[in-house]
């Protein structure tokens, strides 16, 4: 029996209906699927740009920070060299003013004497031989002469041992300096410089941490000395 045109028809459109509406399911999961895997690569893009500016960020004020403590460790260093040259000026000041003093002793001949006597002593001490030859300013070969007998005496108690002593009266110690003298040996293969400039020198050289805790205080951060 055959199927009337209006039957078929009937079919054909519910066929389109139902072709129609799957399209149109299938066009909506397509474009849910689309909007969402755009939205997901979206929000991946802009974390991660932010990501980057954040980074950015991060890193110019690590750096602002790091030229920050770069120009205060600069200053610092500055103003503690600034402070270490003020206080070498100052010490070099004293010892200017020490050589200065130093100058006048020898005005004092009581006193001058006395240490010419005790620089001599010190000076065959040191050398322990038993011929010496003693250089001294050209003023002060008188004195030096007068006082040999009483070192040599000194020197003879302390180290048990005898020693000729000659002052030479043709090579001198310049006349500019303080005083003391010069002893040597064996043809000046062996010598003693007990100038006054040398004494006040060593005396400064083992005294500079003492001095520079009574100048400026004691630095608790300092563990070697001088």
């Amino acid at each position: 029996m055959a199927i009337p045109d209006a039957e078929v028809e009937r079919q054909i459109q519910q066929m389109i209906q139902f072709i129609d509406h799957e399209a149109e399911e299938k066009e909506t999961e397509i474009l849910a699927k689309a909007d969402e895997e755009f939205n997901i690569e979206k929000g991946r893009l802009v974390e991660q740009e932010k990501q980057k500016i954040r980074a950015f960020y991060e890193k110019k004020e690590k750096n602002a920070e790091l030229q920050k403590k770069i120009q205060l460790s600069n200053q610092q260093n500055q103003a503690r060299l600034k402070l270490l040259k003020q206080r070498e000026d100052h010490l070099d000041n004293v010892m200017v003013e020490a050589t200065n003093k130093l100058r006048v002793i020898s005005n004092d001949a009581a006193k001058y004497e006395m240490m010419l006597q005790g620089l001599i002593t010190q000076g065959l001490c040191q050398l322990l031989e038993p011929k010496v030859l003693i250089k001294c300013r050209q003023n002060d070969i008188k004195l030096v002469n007068k006082v040999l007998a009483k070192s040599k005496e000194q020197y003879v108690a302390l180290s048990k041992l005898d020693v000729e002593m000659k002052v030479d009266d043709r090579d001198f110690l310049p006349q500019d300096i303080a005083g003391g003298v010069e002893l040597s040996s064996r043809q000046g293969k062996l010598k003693v410089v007990n100038t006054l400039e040398v004494r006040l020198e060593q005396i400064v050289n083992q005294k500079v941490p003492e001095v520079r805790s009574k100048l400026y205080g004691h630095n608790p951060n300092r563990r070697f000395f001088d």
